[in-house]
């Protein structure tokens, strides 16, 4: 048996080049573990913000399960990079709240998805990857990530209360801040706070579950009967797609939206954590990159199969490349993880939303960051940019936002004379904004 083990373990050693990429096996399961608990809080997040929009939360919890298990098993057989994968949280929002929420059936946002992931995939395949990083506006690369996180952290204060709508003012007010829940919710969000700044592993699992301890003799979580429980089928949630319905003008800013923010973060991440790992070349490249994007855009269009938002490289995988991880091996240890908390559903759904909403609106926040990558002494760049922040989250949508930047963008451009500095699908795209806020007022 130890002769077989030594066998095993030498095999996975050599195939994914342990002495070559300097690592071992302790470091390795170190660093898969602690990837795991640096993300595991979608296990909770992402369910619970799909169901809100009236999806099943055993079969979310199922489908977001298993398409990070086996994209990230993907990434780390194909690459041998130490890069986990999940449904992004800016794709979930906008999927469950901005979709769902306002009756786009599943089968034509899951299409919209589809298509995202496919325009990904010919994007990576065909190697047009730097024509769309010169394609679409910095200004807008940057103010679509922070227009999505201001709107999850909007969400993430509705849900804990503590922001509400009056409709005698037609404004957003403080809610009742004295609720047992939202109090709770209050005092989670800086309990994330103070796990996030200290650097403790695992900052975020940690305040839910130290959240939801103290919600159940509150009151406002309760004990399952039974711990665990087989999966939940995803048999409802599996090819609903209307890829037709998915193609009309009027979705394409969310097509946007779903597109630029994964193909940006996914480039941002894997040049981010492979400068950590110490992958990059001399001139700052990732040696076999477009083998990461491959298995990125298509976890987004498998993904979509089964109902599940865009797919994409988390930055949480730089944690794991802190504790030492350097090879695929890394991602195999947590996607083992994921594998396991399949049986877990009960545990799962008895997290309140006090302990999941202050998760959104942290994240959210620290997504407004890359705003200061936005050039100031440009009125053309910077005037865009926050016009798809403002009307993001004044009008609750972030497609609005994308297409209300696109047009500004290409009008500034061409009044300033100055339309020859961009492609011209640019002004294509700022065309067919005109067209979707006709048929949105035609609705």
């Amino acid at each position: 048996m130890e002769i077989a083990a030594q066998q095993s373990q030498s095999k996975i050693a050599q195939f994914f080049k342990f002495e070559e990429n300097h690592t071992n096996f302790k470091k390795e399961i170190i660093a898969g573990l602690t990837i795991f608990t640096t993300m595991a809080y979608i296990i909770a997040v992402v369910p619970g913000m799909l169901s809100k929009s009236g999806m099943p939360f055993d079969a979310t919890l199922t489908a977001t399960i298993l398409m990070t298990v086996i994209t990230t098993l993907a990434m780390a057989f194909y690459t041998n990079r130490p890069f986990v994968l999940g449904p992004g949280l800016g794709s979930v929002a906008i999927f469950s709240y901005t979709l769902l929420g306002n009756g786009v059936p599943l089968s034509i946002a899951s299409g919209i998805v589809f298509i995202s992931g496919v325009l990904f995939m010919l994007v990576s395949f065909l190697g047009v990857r730097d024509f769309i990083v010169k394609v679409i506006p910095h200004g807008i690369k940057v103010s679509v990530g922070v227009g999505i996180g201001l709107f999850i952290a909007l969400l993430g204060f509705k849900q804990a209360g503590i922001i509400v709508a009056d409709a005698r003012k037609n404004v957003l007010i403080f809610g009742d801040l004295t609720t047992p829940e939202t109090l709770l919710a209050i005092a989670s969000f800086f309990l994330v706070l103070f796990f996030t700044t200290r650097k403790i592993q695992g900052g975020i699992i940690l305040s839910i579950l130290v959240t939801t301890i103290i919600a159940i003799p509150m009151g406002i979580a309760h004990v399952p009967e039974n711990m665990f429980s087989f999966p939940a089928s995803i048999s409802g949630l599996a090819f609903e797609l209307d890829i037709l319905g998915a193609l009309d003008p009027k979705y394409l800013p969310f097509l946007l939206a779903f597109f630029i923010p994964d193909f940006f973060s996914t480039l941002g991440t894997l040049l981010g954590v492979g400068s950590q790992a110490g992958y990059l070349d001399k001139d700052g490249n990732l040696p076999g990159i477009d083998k990461n994007f491959h298995v990125d855009s298509c976890a987004t269009t498998f993904g979509a199969l089964f109902s599940t938002p865009v797919m994409t490289t988390y930055l949480e995988s730089a944690a794991g490349v802190e504790a030492g991880g350097r090879t695929g091996f890394t991602a195999v240890i947590t996607a083992i993880c994921f594998a396991a908390t399949l049986f877990l559903a009960p545990l799962a759904g008895m997290i309140p939303t006090a302990a999941t909403a202050p998760v959104l609106m942290f994240i959210g926040i620290t997504m407004m960051s890359s705003i200061r990558k936005v050039n100031f002494d440009d009125v053309t760049e910077y005037l865009p940019a926050f016009v798809c922040v403002v009307i993001s989250i004044f009008s609750f949508n972030a497609g609005n936002g994308i297409a209300a930047a696109m047009l500004v963008y290409g009008f500034l451009k061409i009044v300033t004379g100055r339309y020859k500095e961009d492609h011209w699908s640019v002004y294509v795209i700022a065309l067919l904004m005109i067209l979707y806020f006709y048929n949105l007022t035609m609705h």
